[in-house]
């Protein structure tokens, strides 16, 4: 009897842990559900993203740990470009694929991108000289359209050539150096044609940046330079270096008292060299709409990757001469001794025409950014905290021209 006692209990159990068991089972499927619901909202979200990411700008690949998109946080939203319009199809086109991929497959690190003109041939032929002799990448912009003048030039079979007529430097930067595109690169140098050389070395120059912490940097000016439009850019012959300049005299006062540009942290269009990180915000910084790049400059101090004061600064040690050649547009024209005979004819000053459009694009770039700055609650000026700090605890200094 107790023997049965048992087995009926056992069997008892048996059948609670079952009823348990089957009880748990709904509960089970419908936690399984609500699992799966989850990991394929979340999988379908995350899909869609890398879809909208690739849309609106598609170079960048999370991948891509050269790139790192907080550089951009300098910046006020309403300024940043983050797409060109090149999908508009503009009338270019590049050439020599054949040297493209060489250039890409060797072991340079660093970019030279010029704007060029068959007038500038031999000063252009001097310049890229000195930078394959360094190991450089180079790309040439034809603006005018004549590749075939360059085919006799040793060198022009290993350079990348990329045909637009009559564009600017910023309007090929924009659309042909995404920071994707030359992520490989560790220093862009996007020069202007009519610079010599003579005083210049490529490798020099590099180690001076990278030694002294430059994110965004030039080679200074010889004194004896056309077109010097900034007391800053004339190269110190005491100096390796320098970051910022004194002077009292002209219009704009540079002392202790003055921060940013064109004191410090400034270099000028004609011959900026950025690091990666630098021209990742730059780029998104250029316009579309505004070619010529006026006012530019004066934000670069912006994507410096921290204080502009130490991270920008220009070289003295190894310098070039700006010889101011206008060449895109062709020579301003002649005042006609007889000015109602010029209206007859219809004389086009096109370099006039070029300045007077730089001029307005300046003014919309300024608006832009004032209006970028007011929008953004969330951004917060870096260099009016840092103004406000020195000028506070600072000693004041005579003012006089010299160079730190």
């Amino acid at each position: 009897m107790a023997v049965f006692l048992l087995k009926k209990r056992s069997v008892l159990l048996d059948g609670g842990t079952c009823g348990v068991k089957m009880r748990q089972l709904p509960f089970m499927c419908i936690i399984c559900i609500v699992m799966l619901f989850i990991v394929y909202r979340t999988t379908n979200y995350q899909y869609q993203q890398t879809e909208l990411e690739s849309r609106l700008d598609p170079f960048y690949s999370s991948k891509d740990s050269r790139l790192d998109m907080r550089s951009l946080n300098s910046l006020p939203r309403g300024i940043i470009q983050a797409r060109s319009d090149l999908e508009l199809k503009p009338l270019w086109s590049t050439t020599s694929s054949k040297s493209k991929a060489k250039a890409s497959n060797s072991s340079s690190n660093n970019l030279l991108a010029v704007p060029v003109g068959i007038k500038q041939k031999s000063n252009v032929d001097a310049l890229v000289k000195k930078f394959l002799s360094a190991n450089f990448t180079v790309i040439l912009f034809h603006y005018d359209g004549n590749v075939d003048g360059w085919e006799d030039l040793k060198w022009s079979k290993d350079a990348i050539h990329i045909v637009a007529h009559n564009q600017t430097k910023w309007w090929f930067a924009k659309r042909f150096l995404h920071p994707a595109v030359v992520s490989i690169y560790d220093y862009i140098f996007l020069w202007d044609e009519d610079l010599g050389v003579e005083n210049f070395d490529p490798g020099r120059y590099l180690e001076i940046v990278k030694s002294e912490g430059l994110e965004i940097s030039q080679p200074a000016l010889d004194p004896n330079s056309t077109g010097i439009h900034h007391r800053i850019t004339i190269r110190s012959r005491t100096n390796r270096f320098h970051r910022r300049v004194y002077d009292i005299r002209g219009s704009t006062k540079c002392s202790d008292e003055s921060e940013g540009p064109p004191c410090s942290g400034f270099v000028e269009g004609m011959a900026p060299v950025f690091s990666r990180s630098a021209w990742l915000c730059a780029w998104h910084l250029i316009q579309n709409d505004l070619v010529h790049g006026w006012g530019v400059d004066m934000k670069l101090g912006y994507c410096a990757q921290g204080d502009r004061s130490k991270k920008v600064g220009v070289v003295d040690s190894e310098y070039v001469v700006h010889q101011s050649i206008q060449t895109l547009g062709g020579q301003s024209l002649k005042k006609d001794s007889n000015p109602e005979e010029s209206v007859k004819r219809h004389v086009v000053d096109v370099r006039s025409e070029i300045r007077r459009q730089s001029t307005y694009e300046l003014q919309i770039f300024k608006d832009r950014w004032e209006r970028a700055v007011k929008q953004d609650k969330n951004w917060a000026d870096p260099f009016k905290t840092s103004q406000r700090r020195r000028q506070w605890y600072q000693p004041r200094r005579k003012s006089k021209v010299q160079l730190r």
